[in-house]
């Protein structure tokens, strides 16, 4: 493991992705003068949308929330294919001078904090043959995603290796996979399913989605009408303002009232299938979950897509549980199979806390599960860290903005009081206080598997992980950063200025 004399700096960010390129942006427009790189993973940046390769990839929000909110989307189509959305991420990078702070194939293994020089000194792999070197910075912000890049979420099925064909997970799709003419099992109801249906029917001989359990749909149409007629008739900018302030009020509108009335949200959802799929359909047994709305997040088909093909008898859907894969297909638990040539296992994804690494500060690990959330960007006794997780019931990039522009709050309260150290500890109130999952109210697997790897929240602010964008607004851009939670202290050093 070897160290080179520059490689420290005041801040380091975590990932070249949607999040990581967005608070590097804040970073250059609100503290120019932060000497700051990213360090990315994988070879190239986009995050999620360069991953992930599969037929139909596209946005499960409309890019005028997921887009950013200094950089307008211009494109008509407001539900976004993955190379648009690419394209986008790599334009906003290039226009705020950002590639150049970007280091890749850099993975984060191992971060040790230390307060004797209010250091973080940063285990990285570098290079292709993974060698150990050393990054040293004075503040860390992890924009790595929620999930392991390395593979997705596969159960273990009974008699997988008795199926001839082709068995594909959509986070390692084969570029020169060939489904035209053949029959394909997608397993799963996900967001990547639905997005899959639709385009693998156009070429296949028939597709399959087979589900254990029902998921709510919600159509919209791939354009925002009003979007592009305000585009017409206005500046840019405004424009897009005020489309996003109508669709962050309509996202939370919707998420309020399927809280609040369910009976009523769940009329609505499913009778969306209802209508488009007849009254001889079996609508309950297939799309009206035993759960209510937005207890885990809906699935957006623009234009009504997975219905419309289901309808067309290109595609079908299979409620039941499997019971192994056989040499042509899969045998279902009622004892009928899906014939297929194709079995594509849209089973998800396997999340991870802060991108898998380890942090210990001064010599100590950290132990998660042990530790609260602050206001759920930083972690209780660790310093000098802010994380980016987005929304759950809301577009992802709503949220990592608030981070930040907080993190750049942070930053600036820094250097203005001449404190190299920044950590969240439990004021003599909150000691003894009720914990709480770091998420609650959502019943979502890919969250349920690692609630017990995560941070807890508390019962009171700022200890609560908030899944509201108007109450962050406030928490992150306008509550006092001195709540006596939130430690500001160490002097600043002559050598390296870590804060501007």
């Amino acid at each position: 493991m070897h160290e080179s004399t520059s490689n420290y700096h005041d801040v380091v960010i975590i990932g070249a992705g949607l999040s990581g390129i967005g608070a590097a942006c804040h970073l250059r427009a609100e503290l120019p003068d932060i000497d700051f790189v990213i360090l990315e993973g994988r070879e190239r940046m986009g995050g999620t949308w360069d991953l992930f390769r599969y037929p139909g990839i596209r946005s499960d929000s409309d890019m005028h929330t997921l887009g950013y909110r200094f950089k307008p989307w211009k494109d008509a189509k407001a539900i976004a294919d993955g190379p648009a959305i690419l394209r986008y991420i790599r334009d906003t990078a290039s226009e705020h001078d950002i590639e150049g702070r970007i280091r890749y194939r850099q993975r984060l293994i191992r971060a040790e904090w230390s307060s004797e020089d209010c250091t973080w000194t940063l285990i990285v792999e570098s290079g292709e043959n993974r060698e150990l070197r050393q990054v040293r910075c004075g503040f860390l912000l992890m924009c790595a995603g929620y999930y392991s890049y390395e593979h997705g979420h596969t159960p273990d099925f009974p008699g997988r290796e008795r199926f001839a064909g082709p068995i594909v997970h959509p986070q390692a799709w084969p570029e020169d996979l060939d489904y035209d003419g053949k029959r394909v099992a997608v397993i799963g109801s996900g967001a990547t399913a639905v997005t899959l249906l639709p385009e693998l029917a156009k070429t296949a001989a028939h597709v399959t989605m087979l589900q254990r359990s029902p998921t709510y749909m919600i159509a919209f149409p791939d354009e925002d009408i009003i979007a592009n007629v305000l585009g017409r008739i206005l500046p840019e900018k405004l424009a897009y303002r005020i489309t996003r302030w109508k669709n962050i009020r309509l996202q939370a509108f919707i998420f309020r009232v399927a809280r609040k009335r369910p009976r009523f949200a769940r009329w609505l959802l499913v009778g969306q299938a209802r209508r488009t799929l007849g009254p001889n359909y079996d609508v309950d047994k297939h799309f009206n979950p035993n759960y209510d709305p937005w207890e885990q997040r809906l699935c957006l088909i623009p234009n009504n897509d997975l219905l419309e093909t289901i309808r067309s008898g290109r595609a079908s859907v299979v409620t039941d549980r499997i019971e192994s894969f056989t040499e042509s297909g899969i045998l279902l638990g009622s004892g009928e199979s899906i014939e297929a040539d194709i079995i594509v296992t849209a089973t998800g994804l396997d999340i991870v806390v802060l991108g898998g690494a380890e942090f210990h500060v001064d010599g100590k690990r950290i132990d998660f599960p042990d530790v609260f959330t602050y206001k759920g960007v930083m972690i209780e006794k660790v310093p000098n860290m802010i994380s980016t997780f987005g929304y759950i019931n809301a577009s992802w990039t709503l949220r990592a903005d608030l981070i930040a522009r907080f993190s750049c709050r942070v930053l600036e309260h820094m250097r203005e009081t001449g404190s190299r150290k920044c950590v969240p500890v439990l004021r003599a109130e909150d000691e003894g206080m009720a914990s709480q999952p770091w998420v609650t109210g959502f019943s979502s697997g890919y969250l349920q598997r690692v609630m017990d790897k995560l941070p807890k929240q508390g019962d009171r602010e700022p200890w609560l992980n908030s899944q509201n964008y108007f109450e962050d607004r406030e928490k992150f851009l306008k509550s006092t950063l001195d709540d006596g939670a939130l430690r500001f202290d160490g002097p600043a050093r002559a050598e390296v200025n870590t804060a501007a």
